[in-house]
């Protein structure tokens, strides 16, 4: 942990003192103008800019309030208590990071003076660069996404356990400095390190929460699209039953109801998707890509190959500028 960055992020805020000389409330007027507490970007934005950082409030429990924009809450130091909007409870620990989208409602128990979170005030298109660095189509992927940009309604929130991950700390700070040292190409830096903390982010699968609606139709549908992503060479909805002990036609229909798509649809996505990304990435034969992505009908594959893209494998090398493989 930088000693710098631990003394910027722990300093007392104005408001901070207000509350130990005695004030008992947040002072409303510095995040919102309106009746319904909603935290407005344009009170903590400069104008122009997409991402800010500041620390948490502390010290006095900070009311039920939505946002106008997506917030990260990174832990830095010590632990903080939210109690999203339908009752349920999370304590970050530090490392952990919690991603709000703008429908989500929370408060925060009252921190003490080394419960040190920091929170990102982002614009959502602030993560079009780390969207466009997801270069080989990713399903869980986009459902992350889909989440964070509100639009799973019924997935508020995306907790990480990442206390334990150094890869994640190590972005994190990155950023923290960057910001509070005002670096040159702050933006361009700051998205990119974004980028790559979804990057790493996205293969903690297995230690990602979901809210609110139902958590664990949530959590079972990010399983069968991590299956997916991982197994798709192989993949079976037969296989898939057994590893989450469900029947063939209750997990069929859970599909369809969570993601507008069959199994077997989801796997077509990613068969090909995967098809296309060695094509423009590499100079593999196209032979060997059909082999790779799963097939061995090789008619077949250029039959939903064209369907899907317009043209026919061949083409579509050609056409993104690596025609040397045939």
């Amino acid at each position: 942990m930088d000693k710098e960055l631990y003394r910027i992020f722990s300093s007392i805020s104005e408001e901070e003192q207000a509350i130990l000389d005695g004030n008992q409330e947040v002072q409303r007027q510095i995040y919102t103008n309106e009746k319904e507490f909603i935290v407005d970007s344009r009170k903590l934005l400069e104008k122009g800019k997409l991402i800010m950082a500041r620390h948490h409030t502390r010290f006095i429990h900070f009311p039920r309030h939505r946002h106008n924009y997506v917030e990260i809450i990174y832990m830095y130091h010590g632990t903080t208590t939210h109690i999203l909007g339908n009752g349920e409870r999370i304590t970050l620990e530090q490392g952990d990071l919690l991603f709000l989208n703008q429908n989500a409602e929370h408060e925060i128990l009252p921190a003490g003076r080394e419960d040190i979170a920091v929170n990102f005030i982002v614009q959502p298109e602030f993560f079009d660069t780390a969207f466009r660095m997801q270069e080989d189509e990713n399903l869980l992927w986009d459902f992350l996404v889909n989440i964070l940009t509100g639009g799973r309604e019924q997935a508020l929130y995306l907790y990480f356990n990442a206390k334990d991950e150094l890869p994640v700390q190590n972005l994190m700070e990155n950023m923290l400095w960057s910001m509070a040292h005002q670096q040159v190409n702050r933006r361009n830096i700051d998205q990119i390190t974004m980028g790559l903390l979804f990057l790493h982010l996205v293969n903690l699968n297995d230690r990602i929460r979901y809210g609110s609606g139902n958590p664990y139709e949530q959590e079972c549908m990010a399983r069968i699209l991590s299956y997916i992503e991982t197994n798709y060479r192989t993949a079976t909805l037969e296989e898939l039953c057994r590893e989450l002990r469900q029947t063939s036609s209750g997990l069929s229909k859970f599909i369809r109801l969570h993601s507008g798509s069959t199994f077997k649809e989801l796997l077509l996505t990613k068969r090909l998707n995967q098809s296309a990304f060695l094509l423009t990435r590499t100079r593999l034969p196209v032979v060997e890509i059909i082999n790779a992505v799963g097939y061995e009908n090789t008619s077949y594959f250029h039959s939903v190959f064209r369907k899907r893209f317009g043209m026919t494998p061949k083409e579509y090398r050609e056409a993104a500028g690596n025609g040397k493989g045939k």
